[in-house]
């Protein structure tokens, strides 16, 4: 086999928009005509510049060569122009064009990947939703204990066992910072109604974006440990493991991290200061799908869990999908919702999901085809980044 030709699609999101402003997708054909296709995770650029990063990787790199040959390819271009080390742009890129081969390797072998990463594991896969409005909501329901405790209890019934909601408030260029009263009541109060709300049916998990000091964190952590969250996410910035280190020591809330991390290099940084007993591996970044089962091998190792992160597309959805059915410290999977909307539209064939959990796909490769009629018709034709963090300190924007 030998790829010869690489696609990059950038296709626009429609309202409500969850999962981001848009989802930048891989395809590759080999000269015999089979097709992979891939997804990468990246914020850093304006997606018409990813767009051509990904044309230029693909054709120093990837065409040409071996779809087969990833560990390979991925040093080629981990390491390309003197680089090595976990450029979390460069990693992205990689990690598209990383699931695209594996999707070729699987269909050629006509094996779902999870069956190449080691095998099935989990015959079906916990998953979680965010907290999100309904099509009559505004964005201040994020901010509303109220209706996000209502929220909390539909997503159960629809069968979820696990609800995520991050009510601490803004996060800004020239964080981290310590809490307000005003965020540490709320946040406590959103605890409180939605563990009211749904009982012991499901867990807790409290977002927030790296925000805090480690001991704005702590003090934060401490309002919310008699509610018993599964985890409390990314309490400082990723950039320092040693500061969330000193969070997971104070509070007996697990600590959950990783979807702005790449590579075994850096998860293994948190791992060995016990910054986190929760790997929230993005597999649109962290480096690809190989690179997400040694990840999931070194936290195997340190007895911490792996819980796949999504907030883009179905793509690195499916690819989350066939690392947890490898994986034995997989906990939970994150969904958009229950996968249906735009996740469903842009497939062929949709994700299955029934009552809470997702169920495995038995085709060949990762398990979806993107309709190239739906992404054709919905490209993306702005320069906004698909993440953006505020640019003053929140101080000057109120601690609301």
């Amino acid at each position: 086999m030998r790829i010869v030709e690489c696609e990059v699609f950038v296709v626009g999101n429609p309202p409500p928009g969850f999962g981001g402003r848009y989802f930048i997708f891989v395809k590759l054909t080999t000269a015999d005509g089979i097709v992979g296709w891939g997804e990468v995770y990246c914020a850093t650029f304006g997606p018409q510049v990813v767009a051509r990063m990904i044309e230029d990787v693909a054709a120093r790199y990837v065409i040409g060569g071996d779809p087969t040959a990833i560990e390979a390819v991925w040093r080629r271009v981990y390491s390309a122009g003197y680089g090595q080390r976990p450029d979390i742009t460069v990693c992205a890129v990689l990690s598209g064009l990383e699931i695209a081969m594996w999707d070729i390797a699987g269909k050629a072998a006509g094996k779902p990947v999870w069956a190449l990463l080691g095998g099935r594991v989990h015959e079906r896969l916990r998953a979680y939703t965010y907290l999100y409005p309904g099509p009559d909501e505004g964005d201040d329901f994020y901010h509303d204990a109220e209706r996000s405790a209502v929220a909390a209890a539909a997503a159960v019934e629809q069968g979820f066992t696990a609800v995520k909601f991050d009510p601490a408030g803004a996060y800004s260029a020239f964080d981290p910072r310590q809490p307000s009263q005003i965020q540490l009541e709320r946040s406590e109060r959103f605890c409180r109604l939605i563990r009211e709300a749904v009982g012991a049916r499901a867990d807790l998990l409290f977002g927030t974006h790296g925000q805090f000091t480690a001991s704005g964190a702590i003090r934060l952590a401490k309002r919310l440990e008699p509610f018993d969250p599964l985890w409390f996410e990314e309490p400082t910035p990723p950039e320092m493991p040693e500061a969330m280190a000193q969070v997971a020591r104070a509070t007996s809330i697990p600590i959950a991290t990783g979807e702005r991390l790449a590579t075994k290099y850096e998860i293994a940084r948190v791992l060995a200061q016990g910054a986190a007993s929760i790997v929230q591996v993005n597999l649109g970044r962290c480096g690809g799908l190989l690179e997400g089962k040694k990840i999931a091998a070194l936290a195997e190792v340190h007895y911490a869990q792996i819980a796949p992160h999504l907030y883009c597309g179905p793509v690195v959805g499916a690819a989350n999908i066939q690392l947890a059915t490898a994986s034995p410290n997989f906990l939970i999977l994150e969904s958009i919702r229950d996968w249906s909307g735009f996740h469903s539209q842009i497939l062929k064939r949709p994700i299955r999901f029934e009552a809470g959990w997702v169920l495995p796909p038995t085709e060949p490769g990762i398990g979806v085809e993107v309709d190239e009629a739906v992404a054709r018709a919905n490209p993306y034709v702005g320069e906004r980044l698909h993440l953006e963090m505020a640019d003053q300190p929140v101080e000057e924007l109120g601690q609301g």
